[in-house]
């Protein structure tokens, strides 16, 4: 009995893993098989036999997904659909020539990003450690909680509360199996960095929404093209765009999440039990037959919903009555396209840059030190190879330093701490940013640069990659669109500093010394009106201290009381 369940359980990771493979078809190696309608008796024998439950029933026809389908490699000698079907209905898939066109689609939600550089996003902490989670992968520390199930947890508020993330390993359910931590690891592994872009895309959708937590939004294929860039990839069929959308915008809905958050200012505590963080509720699948019956994907729509969190974190009204948070910051459309273009080269720069979109709503000046960007970027297991390994250290610092200039390429200059991280220890690219381009100039650089003892090309000094444990980076130059978010509170900082200044200047001019100065003169009120050119019931409101006075009303109580 026990070596059935542990091939049963073998069989469930195979399954699982099959579900989450990428797929290779547009590839040439493995060749996924399709039904066509003209032949296909309906008979349901195929569809519960798959090994990878590529068999679909859509409006009562019967389809092979693509991306799940791979031959029945590692399950059966040959396509085990093929092997049961009375009448050998299924045969290789071919790709579809010609345009694709949907007739009917469900209408969408409106687009995002309408002035082309930005749109709003839910910011709360959440949404960053959901974000973590998708980019980072096994490089965050999960641990077996008492239940006996792989979680994440972050703690918030110096420990007085957590957030705790899980994956189902059964990606349908609700709830992850107890003791089947293979098949979560597998979830965990098969998620892909580009998935993260999908979930902030999700975050900057439910801002729309008056209550996300109630209300869906919709979005198909043609809307996530232009956000992620995809429409400019002409090496990419629609096929295999339609089995990457359809990829990324599932993972972000796998994520589980528990939260519990104390007391904060007049916000109550609160509890949200495990649960979704998307509502993936319905996935429109939209077909166009060619002439042999054969149904090619050609369109997709989904119709998605935020979890409870948003209640909390998201709640307009909630916010207003001091019960809830409406945490939102600036999404940059090039932060999509980035990170679809730069994931496979510098994963560990996509890691940095999504990390600080959400560091920098906190206020530019973040001092942040090489190790935490390195485990950012890396996670804690490279750093402690690098620690203890030479070679690993080498490379890992070739890398950082690789993907910092990548940073810096995209619009995001990192300012160095000339104290902790002197010129002698940082990149090569930073140290020539300040030769001139003018090639005499130029020339009497390098020349001046050979005569020094030191010299810019010079290997690092002995000792750097201690000298880099104890390195900072101040902050990082952000571009325009990115900054937007952080101009806010520095016009809110400008503006109360010009408030506390007027206040200063209003403060010099009491309602007692008004009454002062006015008796002085022998004055009643209704003569000070006249004087002024204003009200007696002014006059009384501003001695009384009820009104407060402007700057240039100042100017004529001054001038007519002769106070100089």
């Amino acid at each position: 009995m026990k070596q059935l369940a542990n091939q049963n359980q073998q069989r469930h990771i195979l399954k699982t893993e099959a579900k989450l493979r990428k797929s290779q078809f547009g590839r040439g190696k493995v060749m996924a098989y399709t039904i066509p309608n003209s032949s296909c008796v309906k008979c349901d024998n195929c569809r519960p036999e798959c090994p990878t439950g590529a068999i679909k029933v859509e409006n009562d026809q019967y389809w092979i997904d693509p991306s799940l389908c791979n031959n029945c490699e590692g399950y059966y000698e040959e396509p085990h659909c093929v092997t049961i079907c009375p009448t050998n209905s299924p045969i290789p898939w071919q790709a579809k020539k010609g345009r694709c066109k949907v007739d009917t689609r469900t209408a969408t939600s409106a687009d995002l990003f309408s002035n082309g550089k930005s749109n709003p996003f839910a910011s709360a902490i959440v949404i960053w450690e959901a974000c973590n989670v998708l980019a980072q992968r096994t490089s965050l520390p999960w641990d077996t909680d008492t239940a006996g199930t792989l979680s994440y947890r972050r703690q918030v508020n110096r420990g007085q509360g957590e957030i705790c993330f899980q994956i189902p390993d059964n990606l349908t359910q609700d709830l992850p199996a107890i003791n089947n931590e293979a098949s979560i690891l597998s979830a965990i592994r098969a998620l892909d960095i580009r998935a993260s872009v999908m979930h902030l895309i999700y975050a900057a959708y439910a801002t729309t929404l008056d209550k996300p937590w109630e209300q869906e939004f919709v979005i198909d294929d043609r809307q996530i093209e232009k956000y992620l860039g995809l429409e400019k990839r002409k090496d990419l069929s629609k096929t295999a765009k339609l089995t990457l959308i359809k990829n990324i915008a599932q993972q972000p809905c796998w994520l589980l999440t528990a939260i519990t958050w104390p007391q904060q200012g007049r916000v109550r505590g609160f509890t949200v039990e495990s649960s979704r963080l998307w509502h993936l509720l319905d996935i429109q699948h939209h077909f166009q037959e060619d002439e042999k019956g054969c149904r090619h994907l050609v369109g997709l729509t989904f119709k998605i919903r935020a979890g409870i969190w948003a209640k909390y974190f998201l709640n307009k009204q909630g916010c207003k009555e001091r019960s809830a948070f409406y945490q939102y910051g600036n999404l940059p459309k090039s932060l999509c396209s980035t990170v679809m273009s730069i994931w496979q080269q510098h994963e560990g720069a996509a890691r940095m840059m999504l990390w600080l979109l959400f560091k920098t709503k906190m206020g530019q000046q973040q001092r942040l030190t090489v190790p935490t960007l390195l485990r950012i970027a890396y996670g804690e297991g490279k750093l402690s190879n690098a620690l203890s390994q030479r070679e690993e250290r080498k490379r890992l610092l070739r890398t950082f330093e690789s993907d910092l200039e990548i940073l810096n390429h995209y619009g995001m200059k990192p300012i160095f701490d000339p104290v902790t991280y002197p010129l002698e220890i940082q990149p090569l690219w930073a140290k020539l940013v300040d030769i001139p381009e003018d090639a005499d100039e130029a020339l009497d650089f390098w020349i001046n640069d050979a005569s020094c003892d030191s010299r810019l090309t010079d290997c690092g000094p002995r000792g750097k990659w201690n000298m880099l444990m104890n390195a900072r980076i101040l902050s990082f130059e952000l571009p325009p669109q990115w900054q937007q978010q952080n101009r806010e509170p520095e016009k809110k900082k400008q503006r109360h500093s010009k408030t506390k200044t007027q206040a200063k200047l209003r403060g010099e001019l009491q309602g007692s010394q008004i009454i002062q100065a006015r008796q002085k003169l022998q004055l009643s009120q209704r003569e000070l009106a006249k004087l002024t050119g204003k009200s007696q019931s002014w006059i009384r409101d501003i001695e009384n201290g009820r009104l407060k006075v402007k700057l240039e009303d100042q100017v004529i109580l001054r001038k007519v009381l002769r106070m100089g």
